[in-house]
């Protein structure tokens, strides 16, 4: 087999997979989205697991790769159902956060192009007074940003399992 076979293909798609998969954890963290954080958490557990699997051309390993991969893709399409308010869904409640804290998306905050104005509560001005924020200008708004993070989780996830399908009939025909 030469290096650039069906399985060296696959082993750079989940490394790139598991790359991506740690930025986006880092913006759910810095948004405090505890769902996100737990889902994304376990999918760098088995992203890591099928790349060792590849490698090590461990069956086992792949075939729970597998079945979270279908469940990886259905916990995005919900994302995206999420933030585009499908299907009774609002963006604005605190779902992924279980309901732990008011915090959302980073994003929501911190877009491209966004102006972050803090405007301080009337009167009180102890420590834990609230301040009303106020976001303008946004080249883009957060919502999509999310919508795009799922979408091309969606897309590598898609890529793999289409590679893999082809990877395993070339090597069931070359037999």
């Amino acid at each position: 087999m030469g290096c650039c076979s069906g399985r060296c293909t696959l082993i750079f798609l989940c490394t790139f997979q598991l790359m991506v998969a740690l930025e986006r954890q880092v913006f759910d963290f810095l948004g405090y989205q505890w769902a996100p954080i737990l889902a994304n958490f376990f999918h760098i557990l088995v992203v890591i697991l099928g790349l060792f699997g590849t490698i090590q051309y461990r069956p086992r390993y792949i075939v729970v790769y597998t079945v979270w991969t279908a469940l990886w893709v259905a916990w995005n399409v919900f994302i995206v159902c999420f933030y585009l308010e499908l299907r009774g869904l609002s963006k604005d409640s605190d779902l992924l956060t279980f309901n732990i804290s008011a915090h959302h998306s980073w994003w929501s905050e911190h877009g491209p192009g966004c102006v972050r104005r803090e405007i301080p509560a009337s009167g009180d001005r102890s420590a834990d007074a609230q301040s009303y924020i106020s976001i303008m200008g946004c080249l883009l708004e957060y919502q999509y940003i999310e919508v795009l993070h799922s979408s091309f989780q969606i897309l590598i996830s898609e890529i793999i399992g289409c590679l893999s399908t082809l990877n395993q009939s070339f090597k069931t025909t070359a037999v």
